[in-house]
């Protein structure tokens, strides 16, 4: 009973140490310039693999430059094709009804960020070579980007990135993002994500229990 129970001890650590979170960045460096004012835009993909477990958290790195921030709309789809609204057309609403004119972004979109990032020039900002930094939540307004301004002044709707977590990471994602007014062009320098996945409790559960059961017995047997 000894041995049985030093074996299934050595499981469950092994085990547990598993049932870690376990964190991993991928990126794809496209370089590629986003067609002024044309809906049509362009698709950028990368592969997530050797992922173990279903998501907790992720998060979206996004490098772009040049243009303006508020001519732009993106949105990222998951392997399973879960889509998440990233931009769309910031500062833009009734009373801007161009946007925002910076030049591009070097962020962080974290759905548990509380700023989005569709007013970022609301609250405090920093902007780093015409770029805006820092950490946002994704805009997730699901409307037409190409609607009147007013119908940006409602609040997001939704699309965000936890929409993501319970779910298999491993796969091709995909990032569209597509320029809808004219004047200057932004150039998608790189883009990644950041996954952070636990594995299923089911196994370790049962050994566990397994253990349990195990000690039970063998102190039951030494009485």
């Amino acid at each position: 009973m000894k041995t049985t129970l030093g074996i299934l001890l050595l499981l469950l650590v092994a085990l547990t140490s598993r049932a870690s979170s376990t964190n991993a960045t991928f990126t794809a460096t496209p370089g590629l310039t986003v067609p002024d004012a044309n809906p049509v835009g362009l698709v950028s993909t990368l592969t997530v693999g050797d992922m173990t477990g279903n998501t907790i958290n992720l998060t979206v790195n996004l490098d772009i430059t040049g243009g303006f921030t508020g001519d732009l709309y993106a949105y990222l789809v998951s392997p399973t094709g879960t889509i998440v609204v990233l931009l769309n057309r910031v500062g833009m609403d009734s009373s801007n009804p161009f946007g925002y004119g910076d030049a591009g972004f070097n962020i962080t979109l974290d759905s548990a960020s509380g700023n989005n990032i569709h007013t970022y020039q609301s609250g405090g900002y920093t902007i780093s070579g015409g770029q805006l930094t820092g950490t946002w939540a994704p805009d997730g307004r699901t409307i037409d980007p190409l609607s009147a301004p007013s119908a940006f002044d409602a609040g997001p709707t939704g699309s965000t990135l936890t929409s993501l977590d319970g779910t298999d990471p491993n796969g091709v994602w995909t990032l569209f993002i597509a320029d809808l007014s004219p004047g200057g062009e932004s150039t998608i320098v790189s883009w990644g994500l950041t996954v952070m996945t636990v594995p299923e409790p089911q196994t370790w559960t049962l050994l566990g229990g397994s253990l349990a059961a195990c000690w039970l017995m063998n102190r039951k047997r030494r009485k």
